[in-house]
């Protein structure tokens, strides 16, 4: 068991994922702004992911002790470092989640139910309490729920294998295509959106992705007990998404004929 064979048994699923209609079914302003009031919290739990696996494969603690091995440290530093610091359209220091956010805002998107569930979060309350009590669509409560079970888990092969698996980069080309046409019909609302899609895939694609891989191998080295888990993990990972995108559809309010 390798890196190419939890590849092989997740391309099924990964090609039903990239092929779902909700990529093409982004035709107007109003689609857009629906589908990012879901997709930010797959964004915001991408992070988590992230900040989970920096807490078990490096030390957080103020007084440092050397943790974990060395190599698997330098590439999820490198990993935190690009998602958590990148560099907006006008070269300013931010977050992918910021970035985001601020898509939104400038698309009209209704960013109240998750900084409402941020704001929870900074005052103590719990994630899943704070998700429950959220306004967030029930699609994506529904995925942040399960990736709040992979990370209470703790297994580092595990959340390498979802954070890996589920990243970013499966939006397809044909739905970057689509936001780049609409972005020249809306210029004021969606150069934001264009510019975190072009930026968050083409560091996924070309440093990221390549780095995570690498983890996963050095994570599950030679047990066969870990690879079966980071390829169930995946699949499960990758299923989630597409219930998401699924949700995406159905949730969008349709208009009353009078």
């Amino acid at each position: 068991m390798n890196i190419h064979w939890v590849k092989s048994e997740i391309n099924e699923v990964r090609a039903e994922l990239i092929a779902h209609p909700a990529f093409t079914w982004v035709d107007s302003l109003e689609k857009a702004q629906h589908f990012m009031e879901n997709h930010i919290w797959a964004v915001w739990d991408f992070m988590v992911l992230l900040k989970a696996l920096q807490r078990e494969l490096t030390c957080v603690e103020t007084y440092w002790v050397p943790q974990g091995d060395p190599a698997v440290r330098r590439l999820i530093n490198e990993i935190v470092w690009g998602e958590e610091s990148d560099e907006n359209e006008q070269g300013q220091a931010m977050s992918h989640f910021e970035m985001y956010l601020e898509a939104m805002e400038e698309a009209g998107a209704d960013t109240a139910p998750i900084l409402s569930f941020i704001a929870d979060l900074k005052n103590g309350v719990t994630p899943q309490i704070a998700l429950a009590n959220s306004n967030a669509p029930e699609g994506a409560k529904t995925f942040v729920a399960h990736t709040l079970s992979v990370v209470e888990r703790g297994q580092a092969h595990e959340l390498a294998a979802v954070f890996t698996f589920g990243r970013e980069d499966l939006i397809p080309d044909m739905f970057m295509e689509i936001v780049g046409s609409l972005k020249e019909k809306f210029p004021d609302k969606l150069a934001k959106f264009t510019y975190y899609l072009e930026r968050h895939i083409e560091v996924d694609g070309d440093v990221h992705g390549h780095l995570a891989e690498k983890m996963v191998e050095q994570l599950c080295g030679q047990d066969r007990m870990k690879w079966a888990v980071a390829n169930k993990a995946s699949v499960e990972a990758l299923s989630q998404r597409i219930n998401l995108w699924t949700s995406v559809l159905s949730s969008f309010p349709v208009p009353h004929l009078v």
